[in-house]
């Protein structure tokens, strides 16, 4: 098969488009052949060495939609043919509130979906939603599920709340925006671009602040009537959590997946206790949150913001793409 192979780490120039191993199906295993995948932040910091345990050569990729292309032992003939969504989340063990000891996310340190083929366990793949098409649903996998558990599972946003939602404009951003407004709350977003702020508005955001040109603390706060945001979703860290902290409702909820800006030192203990705040780690997600987080876009009917489409071949000038931080939604790589 053909793939793209990252063997030394640096630009996007060091993913090469080469032949790899086809990839074959083991007991409770099935192959797919991908028709589409998508870029995550994750690719771009293993790239730059910036991500943990680190082995090359690897195919990278986490998020991908095809066609189950073989099965193995143990698994339902029945499957062959269907198309598919992958869940990126290996090994969640049996613990719904974190993750077990062998969990791990699909493209490091498993050859990921910047491929023709992949081979994952039968249990990590569900049916596609009919009304996306396979760069729509491949757009879903990371991002999705990230952005289901902070929202859903670990905030427990419930219709009628005030939900910010930082940095609009990438991948679990848009998301974020998306099933919040699903969950029937009111939504407003940040964002250093005012067209995307207006593109957010197209997916369900009832208003937004440019943390560039405006105090986005203060006009957040005004767009609340002066009570602040029910629930803080971000994932940037440093000063804006810091801000959230002092914005967000007394028995607010704030939940962070990240720290894109580095950490919060300035964080004020005082006020987080004194405001009775309760602040929430969370990171991907479980089997039964992607089928949840699926099943709410078919639902729904809801589809992935797509940024822009490119062949794998191409798969530098997506990453070139990333790297220039303007995308609004995913980018994804078409296969085949």
């Amino acid at each position: 098969m053909k793939a793209i192979v990252l063997r030394e780490l640096g630009g996007p120039d060091k993913l090469l488009y080469e032949d790899a191993p086809d990839p074959q199906a083991n007991a409770g295993e099935v192959v797919v052949k991908l028709k589409a995948a998508a870029l995550n932040h994750r690719d771009q910091w293993i790239r730059h060495g910036q991500y943990a345990g680190i082995k090359l050569p690897i195919i990278l990729g986490s998020d991908g939609a095809g066609l189950v292309h073989a099965v193995g032992d143990g698994v339902d003939a029945a499957l062959l043919g269907q198309a598919v969504i992958i869940n990126p989340s290996l090994d969640w063990g049996p613990n719904e509130a974190a993750q077990g000891k062998n969990y791990r996310i699909l493209g490091l340190p498993d050859d990921g979906t910047y491929a023709e083929f992949i081979k994952v366990p039968a249990e990590n793949v569900v049916a596609k939603p009919a009304h996306l098409s396979f760069e729509e649903a491949a757009a879903l996998p990371l991002a999705a599920l990230t952005a289901y558990r902070a929202v859903a599972t670990r905030a427990q946003v419930k219709a009628g709340e005030t939900v910010l939602v930082t940095g609009v404009g990438g991948g679990v951003a848009t998301f974020a925006v998306q099933i919040a407004k699903a969950l029937g709350a009111r939504v407003l977003v940040t964002s250093g671009s005012d067209e995307k702020i207006e593109r957010a508005k197209q997916l369900g955001a009832d208003g937004g602040a440019n943390y560039k040109t405006q105090d986005w603390a203060k006009e957040i706060t005004a767009l609340t009537g002066g009570a602040g945001p029910d629930v803080i979703v971000d994932s940037a860290g440093a000063d804006t959590l810091e801000t959230a902290v002092k914005i967000v409702k007394p028995a607010g909820r704030i939940v962070f997946f990240g720290a894109t800006n580095g950490l919060a030192p300035g964080l004020d203990l005082r006020r987080m206790f004194f405001k009775q705040l309760n602040v929430l780690g969370s990171t991907m997600g479980s089997p039964r949150e992607f089928a949840a987080v699926v099943k709410l876009y078919n639902d729904h009917q809801l589809k992935p913001a797509v940024d822009k489409v490119f062949a794998l071949t191409d798969a530098p000038a997506a990453h070139q793409r990333m790297e220039e931080a303007g995308q609004f939604g995913k980018i994804v790589l078409q296969i085949g």
